[in-house]
């Protein structure tokens, strides 16, 4: 079955959030990777710790993820932007059927790729304009 979990974005305080809802809600931090972690990392010096990725996972096992918006990179929070659903689709090919049928008639933010990580991925808004990040672990 096909999982969905929630996804922000935060202004450069998605440390101290996660922090914040590890107190609220339990669980375990599971990753951390900072923007310094990066290949080929190109941030600003100053924004080098900032957080790239961050995952707690809940005792119920919901995962919930996180990343810092930099404006540096192009990026900007807006409200309404500062949340996507990652969905974690079981093969390649289910990620890729909900991709295709995510994307019509939305916006392709990435298209699906293979990723540093090991995951197959990609970002797409639907028509609606519900953002969704879709993936498949490849080391499953």
């Amino acid at each position: 079955m096909t999982t969905i979990n929630p996804y922000l974005n935060f202004a450069g305080t998605s440390e101290a959030a996660f922090n914040f809802y590890k107190e609220v809600f339990g669980g375990d931090i599971t990753m951390i990777m900072r923007f310094r972690d990066m290949p080929d990392d190109k941030t600003p010096e100053n924004e080098k710790d900032k957080i790239c990725h961050i995952s707690l996972q809940l005792p119920n096992g919901t995962l919930l993820m996180a990343t810092d918006v930099l404006e540096s990179l192009g990026q900007k929070l807006i409200t309404g932007n500062n949340f996507y659903l990652s969905i974690s689709a079981e093969n390649r090919a289910e990620a890729d059927r909900l991709f295709t049928k995510l994307s019509e008639n939305g916006k392709v933010e990435m298209p699906m790729a293979d990723m540093f990580w090991g995951d197959y991925f990609g970002i797409t808004a639907d028509k609606f304009g519900t953002q969704w990040m879709i993936s498949f672990n490849t080391h499953m």
